[in-house]
């Protein structure tokens, strides 16, 4: 019943300096502020307007590289898989811009691209900050213990959402019934249809299908930067709520302690109220755990919070 219902959620599917940098392919970049690197990976199709608070409040002390990913929110899409692309991409930019172990903030999708950026590329990377994503995301949506399990399902959720007319994707976009228990606030809310609307249909079929396909649960286990998890499970009890299926807060906790077993050097915080998009619930919890972490990342990461 978790699963259906997880699934019906799926397819209803001033400043020290501003500039944009030179952009990749896979994504655009704005850069603001000053002081230590800071890369900041909105999630599922969203703009990199989803870090506006944040950088607002980061940007005295670092800078700010904001990112935007192809086909989200307005920017042109790409041709072929999307996250092998911008992890790609990602690394040639730390590079090319000389960035010393930039901190990597990660938002969802973002998350996941932080993971397996940091996997790939551990001597490119400091400190990582993963908002409410887990390393195998179809583990509990679709009640798979392996990628191969979720194949099934994808194609299911690949076939539906392709054979949709233009006027259907369109009404579920502007209808934000995908995205409502995202956020609390009605402005967020408005925000995210937006966006999902400024998103390229294909874009979108594709990240949800590699994402989906997606298991960095034994991967974590080569990371070496000190990394912050911030988790929330209050949206999601509430939607599974309407269709009668309580899941309590301790299946969320557990859920999070499995994924990120292997995460050697961890701290977590789970919200008790805030929806998927923390930073916007609530900012000063939001700040407090990143400004705790940032203060000393090693020493943060000595006890794991479960």
């Amino acid at each position: 019943m978790f699963r259906r219902s997880i699934l019906a959620l799926l397819v209803i599917v001033s400043t020290a300096h501003l500039a944009v940098a030179a952009d990749h392919p896979s994504f655009r970049v704005q850069v603001n502020g000053t002081g230590r690197p800071m890369i900041l990976i909105p999630g599922l199709a969203s703009s990199g307007e989803t870090w506006t608070t944040t950088v607002a409040h980061y940007r005295t002390r670092f800078t700010c590289h904001v990112l935007t990913v192809a086909g989200f929110a307005s920017v042109p899409p790409i041709d072929g898989p999307l996250l092998p692309a911008v992890r790609r991409d990602l690394a040639d930019y730390i590079r090319a811009q000389k960035l010393d172990h930039p901190i990597i903030v990660g938002h969802s999708l973002g998350g996941t691209l932080a993971m397996s950026l940091a996997i790939e590329y551990p001597d490119l990377v400091g400190p990582l900050v993963i908002v409410d994503m887990l390393p195998f995301l179809a583990g509990p949506i679709m009640d798979a213990k392996t990628v191969a399990d979720t194949k099934p399902a994808i194609a299911a959720m690949e076939a539906y959402m392709s054979k949709m007319t233009q006027a259907e994707w369109e009404a579920s976009a502007s209808s934000g019934a995908s995205v409502r228990y995202m956020v609390t606030g009605d402005d967020g809310f408005e925000t995210l249809k937006a966006w999902s609307q400024a998103t390229d249909r294909q874009t979108m079929i594709r990240a949800l299908a590699e994402v989906y396909g997606t298991d960095l649960r034994d991967d974590i286990a080569r990371i070496t930067a000190p990394t912050l998890v911030l988790g929330t499970w209050r949206g999601v009890h509430d939607e599974l709520a309407k269709n009668k299926v309580d899941v309590k807060k301790a299946d969320f906790l557990e859920n999070f302690a499995a994924q990120y077993a292997k995460l050697p050097r961890l701290h977590f915080a789970l919200h008790d109220t805030a929806r998927h998009f923390i930073m916007w619930d609530d900012p000063m919890w939001f700040f407090r755990e990143l400004d705790a972490f940032f203060a000393d990342p090693s020493a943060r990461v000595q006890s794991r919070g479960f």
